[in-house]
């Protein structure tokens, strides 16, 4: 049992921490229910599920969600077009998101789909000083997936 200004008062009946709640015109709240005994404290319980409220708000506000960004290449790119994707992929990287790389293949592209994979792996070669391939390459539908993340 613990007491309104946080002083240690025993272990007690329930009956009695309740009795000395109402008397201080306060609420008997169950801190940690799973302890044994239980851990009881009296306190305004309209207070206690604000300052519960708030701290779960501050503890959202620190979380860092992490994105997917995707970026698209097909399978006749051109090196310097493939140097800016490059280049927009180290910016998604850098700011923490993992980059979803599509090659995606069209009409007679689909006969080419072995010596297509060469330009994923030269994309990851490429990033391989900030990034790390956390799924490889893999055939899906009309397109060629690759996840890429950042280095720890």
């Amino acid at each position: 049992m613990i007491g309104e200004n946080g002083e240690q008062l025993g272990i007690m009946s329930a009956r009695d921490a309740l009795k000395l709640a109402r008397e201080a015109e306060l609420d008997l709240v169950k801190v940690a229910p799973k302890a044994q005994p239980p851990v009881c404290k009296i306190i305004d319980y309209g207070k206690y599920r604000y300052e519960m409220a708030r701290k779960d708000r501050e503890a959202k506000k620190k979380q860092k969600t992490i994105e997917i960004k995707e970026v698209r290449l097909s399978p006749n790119i051109d090196t310097n077009d493939l140097n800016t994707k490059v280049n927009q992929a180290r910016k998604f990287i850098s700011k923490g998101n993992k980059v979803k790389v599509t090659l995606r293949f069209r009409g007679r592209e689909l006969a080419h789909v072995n010596s297509s994979k060469v330009i994923l792996d030269e994309f990851a070669e490429k990033l391989a000083d900030i990034a790390v391939v956390e799924k490889p390459a893999k055939f899906e539908g009309r397109s060629m997936i690759m996840f890429l993340t950042e280095k720890r």
